[in-house]
């Protein structure tokens, strides 16, 4: 069983975020991963829910702010919906990720988690007036 970490850096590489997830088998696909991360993020916050989600991707009917979004009220939030939100926006280069020392560019990529333990998840963030 493999342990992973997932990280989230700026474009410039600076370390905004880590945490591990333990048990998982030794090959995943990048889909499997993202979709594991985002229920990771999804169930962190439902055992607390806030006004605030700091996660992958911006749920619906939340505002971006610095690393994280604002919600119009503290809720839950739908994990399956986040996933596909988060499928979606790895299509559209909405964030990289990075295995060793390389891009992954297609969701269905296996990565050897015990060769490549460590996942960097770097969002882009558009440029306002661009």
């Amino acid at each position: 069983m493999a342990t992973v970490t997932f990280r989230d850096e700026t474009a410039t590489g600076k370390p905004v975020a880590a945490w591990e997830v333990a048990g998982l088998p030794d090959r995943m696909t990048v889909r499997e991963l993202i979709r594991l991360r985002v229920q990771e993020e999804v169930a962190r916050h439902n055992a607390r829910p806030g006004d605030r989600f700091d996660g992958l991707v911006r749920p619906a009917d939340a505002e971006a702010e610095v690393n994280g979004y604002r919600l119009r009220e503290p809720r839950r939030i739908d994990g399956e919906r986040q996933a596909e939100i988060a499928e979606r926006a790895f299509l559209a280069n909405g964030f990289f990720v990075l295995t060793g020392d390389r891009q992954v560019e297609d969701l269905d990529e296996v990565v050897d988690l015990t060769v490549d333990p460590d996942l960097v998840f770097i969002k882009l963030v558009a440029l306002v007036g661009g």
